[in-house]
């Protein structure tokens, strides 16, 4: 994510210097001039900001083709929160410097201020109305980015209030279309920026439409309603025709109750080609909180899907595989090992490390037991905190053969998949490769 991002801002720097190094080179600016600076740093900062913003608006649209680049939907989403994070960043930097006016005039006076580009009277008042609307889509940005990071704030209502977001994004599209440089549109950065507006404008209208996603949208009913444990409810869901079906790890979006909308469940089972899906839903907010109790099997259902690449990986030989989940972050390893049932042969020589609060009590454990007992080549661990026990980086060193680096595919609380990093980091073996599912809507 981190590397993706960097090189996009840098493609964005690339696009704005190479405009002005050829306007130096015609002695259109003075580029030491206090004048100048705040302009170029003017221009710098929106394009960042407004690159950024269009990033995140097409990243919303869950483009499927792109979950092979990206290594899956949860990858998307995390490029997607954070290109609209870093983007309403660079739009407060940009505010600051269109403030700046002031105290260059008072630190080193009028002289050598930059003459406007006005382009005529019908330019001129499209770029006071461009200037206004962007002036208020950053405070209204700055407002989103408080709530979106306040996790105490209800789901619910965020969920309503970020569908502003493709509005205050036309605002900023039409903001950078009229404020950018005349010279802009005969170079480089001019054709980055008009395909920036046309993608972020198309973007924009399909989540207005609601046709996020409408090609993977299938109907069903809720079959069955059970709690299949503390705080964790079992629903299976019928879908109709169309249902493409889904691989061993994937998730869908799945919609009980139009008012709340879709939340993003993985499906805890092998495809059996009858149509059927099994979520394990654990009470972590407002809305999963009783689910067991609204929900009634008859009641219809909406699934978009599947989505995610978190796929049963293949024994290679090469690499030790280690299997990791935390929680409810056991149910990509549900399907995973009903996938093997069929063909236990297949099955990759594997430790598969569970960690939950007590061994007994834990709705997880019965069933891994008996899917495990069945593939000789998975050798189930449970990890219990009731018992003092503790998955850490040297467990996993123990467990592997010496000097080499493990596969690890890790599903489970964030906090746990850092210690582990920055134990396997610490113990020598930072080149193990470490697939993580990581998905969040906020």
């Amino acid at each position: 994510m981190k590397r993706f991002l960097t090189a996009f801002i840098a493609l964005v720097t690339l696009a704005w210097a190479w405009q002005l190094l050829s306007t130096t080179g015609s002695g259109a600016t003075a580029p030491g001039n206090a004048w100048a600076v705040r302009e170029h740093a003017l221009t710098l900062t929106g394009l960042w900001s407004f690159a950024l913003m269009s990033l995140a608006m097409v990243l919303a649209t869950r483009p499927a083709w792109l979950e092979r680049p990206f290594g899956g939907m949860d990858r998307i989403y995390r490029v997607h929160k954070w290109a609209g994070i870093l983007a309403i960043g660079f739009a407060a930097l940009h505010w600051l410097v269109e403030m700046s006016d002031d105290l260059i005039k008072a630190l080193w006076g009028r002289e050598g201020r930059l003459p406007k580009d006005h382009g005529g009277g019908f330019l001129e008042a499209m770029r006071d109305v461009a200037e206004e609307l962007g002036e208020f889509a950053i405070y209204a940005l700055l407002a989103m980015l408080v709530l979106t990071l306040w996790k105490r704030f209800p789901f619910r209502i965020w969920r309503y209030i970020h569908k502003v977001m493709p509005v205050l994004y036309l605002a900023l599209a039409f903001h950078a279309a009229f404020l950018a440089p005349l010279d802009y549109w005969t170079q480089p950065v001019g054709l980055l920026l008009g395909s920036l507006i046309a993608a972020g404008t198309l973007a924009s209208v399909l989540v207005l439409a609601g046709r996020i996603g409408q090609g993977r949208r299938v109907g069903g009913v809720v079959e069955s309603v059970r709690e299949s444990g503390a705080g964790v409810t079992e629903v299976v869901c019928r879908l109709d025709e169309g249902w493409r079906g889904h691989r061993p790890g994937q998730f869908a979006f799945a919609t009980f109750d139009r008012l709340e909308g879709a939340h993003p469940f993985t499906i805890a089972g092998a495809d059996r080609g009858d149509r059927r899906v099994r979520f394990e839903i654990k009470a972590l907010g407002d809305y999963t909180r009783g689910l067991a109790r609204r929900l009634q099997p008859g009641r219809p259902v909406q699934v978009e899907g599947p989505y995610g690449c978190f796929d049963l990986p293949q024994s290679r030989g090469k690499r030790d595989q280690v299997w990791i989940a935390g929680g409810i972050g056991v149910t990509p390893f549900l399907a995973w090992l009903e996938a093997l049932q069929a063909t236990p042969e297949q099955a990759p020589d594997v430790d598969f490390y569970y960690s939950v609060r007590e061994h007994e009590t834990d709705p997880f454990v019965t069933r891994l037991e008996a899917l495990c007992a069945n593939l000789p080549a998975v050798r189930l661990h449970v990890i219990s905190g009731a018992r003092n026990e503790r998955l850490t980086a040297a467990t996993l060193r123990d467990r592997t053969r010496a000097g080499a680096a493990p596969e690890i595919w890790f599903c489970g609380p964030r906090g746990l998949a850092t210690s582990l990093r920055e134990g396997l980091r610490g113990l020598g073996m930072g080149s193990a490769r470490f697939h993580q599912e990581a998905f969040e809507m906020r």
